[in-house]
């Protein structure tokens, strides 16, 4: 019987160890100091100074130790899977036996560095139904790579092996997709920030990087020629590496993509070149997808997909793990959203919102970018140079024009609704969000305002949810409409807030609130349908749960 197949009831399970060459994996820590050391050397032509040898000499302590740990922790790991749970032991001093029933096993996630995918091994994380924050994961690094898959096969066999009534396959690669890749952050922002990395690579081996030779000499040679000539080449030089750089990632990130469904019940992705990733996602822990798009991406007629599902880790994970389409065409996001809610994706026929929410991004816009830049410069030029009284009225002229196109944008995006089991929020303009979230998965509502948007008339309402990013907003709604679209979202959490003939229980009683969808054509359209106690209390956030 294979060392990952669930033993039948009242058979002793066999306990299996990790690969040995999980020994080999720990020691991939020295990588950076040996390359740091190595550096130095080259860099001062092999004159090596007494604290690089101490340092050396710590590096070769260090291994030492971290072996002999690495080896006791080797021997003192191992796992089996019975008739209906998975079980890790571990310990040194102190032996932990952790032990998961395997119908609350959500995901199982293989993960291989190229490091791992070198020695032939790779990462298996299980998740249960309560590892949103981490606490509940199963962890094993490492096993060869057919032991975690017959592992994993083992771990999800509790879910429903029916075939999937349609094409299984979702999505899979299409390398036309890749006039994608230049149209995110990572075309400017990717490269400063290896940039930074690098500085800081040669920083900590004792290397000023301003002082090589070849850095000053860049400067120098920038410094010498015309800026109107210089200055564009440079930024058609970031341009060009970050270009290149986002065709590499998404080269790397997405070789090999395919999305699917295994069974009727089990959602996999599977990706990467160097580091190879595998995420599965149980059908029951699924709550939604979002249609992200982000603003040049959206230029260009694109947009990724993500899963709103729970058992993916902590935030930081899930962000990770969540992503289940790399950029692409919209129709083909769209579909892939479809593809993967089993049910067409629900992103059009939205209500408007009130256009005191336009007029409210205008404001906040004019306030917090324009007048602020202008008064700094306004302030300079009086300082300094009349130059910049110039640069002032130049600044204010250009960010009014750009600050209300923005709000403008990002007041076309709002949109909201309800559209068969899904609750769909859609907002944002530098990136634009449309999430599309199973109502009976709503566990929550907030209601959220501010001293300004109490006086237009508008409210947040976010839904708290037990997957994904924990709270999913619907962003300045009319506040008399609020509360009917909480109520008919996710009925049984508002109403003992809402008005049926009783009180609000907070000592006033609760206005009529129409049902939504309707218009309250009465005297009292614009009263606010929750009492003002309730509506504003703990510094105006309402929690009902």
């Amino acid at each position: 019987m294979s060392a990952a197949a669930p033993h039948a009831p009242g058979t002793p399970a066999r306990w299996h160890r990790l690969d040995r060459r999980t020994l080999l994996v720990h020691c991939g820590w020295m990588a950076a100091p040996l390359g740091s050391f190595a550096l130095t050397a080259l860099a001062t032509g092999g004159r090596i100074e007494t604290g690089a040898w101490i340092t050396l000499a710590a590096i070769a302590g260090s291994f030492a130790v971290l072996t002999v740990i690495g080896l006791v922790r080797w021997a003192r790991t191992d796992y089996r899977v019975t008739h209906d749970s998975f079980e890790v032991r571990s310990g040194v001093l102190t032996r932990r036996l952790r032990s998961v029933p395997l119908h609350r096993i959500r995901t199982v996630d293989l993960t291989a560095s190229p490091l791992h995918r070198l020695l032939g091994v790779t990462v298996l994380r299980a998740g249960t139904a309560g590892s949103s924050g981490g606490g509940a994961e199963l962890s094993l690094e490492a096993l060869t790579t057919a032991d975690a898959e017959r592992l994993r096969a083992a771990l999800l066999a509790r879910a429903d092996a029916a075939a999937a009534a349609e094409d299984p396959v979702i999505s899979r690669i299409n390398w036309r997709w890749l006039r994608y890749a230049p149209l995110t952050f990572w075309v400017i922002g990717g490269v400063f920030a290896a940039a930074g990395g690098v500085y800081r690579a040669l920083d900590g081996a004792g290397i000023k990087p301003w002082k090589l030779s070849i850095v000053r000499s860049a400067f120098d040679e920038f410094g010498a020629g015309a800026l109107w000539i210089t200055i564009p080449l440079a930024l058609l030089a970031v341009l060009v590496l970050g270009t290149v750089g986002a065709l590499v990632l998404y080269v790397e990130g997405w070789w090999n993509f395919r999305l699917e469904w295994t069974d009727a019940h089990t959602l996999r992705v599977r990706r990467g070149l160097l580091t190879t990733r595998s995420v599965t996602i149980e059908r029951g822990r699924l709550r939604g997808a979002v249609l992200r798009e982000p603003l040049l991406l959206r230029a260009g007629g694109g947009a990724t997909v993500r899963a709103v599902a729970g058992g993916l880790g902590n935030k930081e994970e899930n962000r990770k793990r969540s992503v289940i389409l790399p950029p692409a065409p919209r129709t083909e996001a769209v579909r892939t959203a479809s593809g993967t809610l089993r049910a067409a994706f629900p992103d059009a026929g939205l209500h408007a919102h009130p256009k005191a929410a336009l007029r409210r991004r205008r404001t906040r816009g004019l306030l917090l970018v324009t007048l602020p830049g202008t008064l700094v410069l306004a302030f300079l030029g009086l300082l300094l140079t009349p130059v910049l009284l110039h640069c002032a009225w130049a600044f204010a002229l250009v960010s009014a024009v750009v600050v209300l196109w923005l709000a403008r944008d990002a007041y076309r995006s709002l949109g909201h609704g309800i559209q068969g089991r899904y609750l769909v929020a859609r907002s944002g303009t530098f990136s634009r969000d449309t999430v599309a979230l199973q109502r009976e998965a709503i566990a929550a509502w907030t209601f959220s305002t501010t001293p300004f948007s109490r006086r237009t008339g508008l409210v947040t309402l976010t839904a708290a949810v037990a997957a994904g990013e924990d709270g999913y907003h619907v962003r300045d709604l009319a506040a008399d409409g609020a509360p009917a679209l909480a109520a008919a979202a996710a009925p049984g959490i508002l109403e003992e807030f809402l008005d049926h003939g009783g009180h609000s229980g907070h000592g006033e009683r609760a206005r009529h609130v129409p049902a939504y969808g309707q218009e309250d054509s009465g005297p009292g359209r614009h009263r606010k349908p929750l009492s003002t106690h309730a509506l504003h209390r703990n510094r105006d956030d309402l929690d009902m749960t």
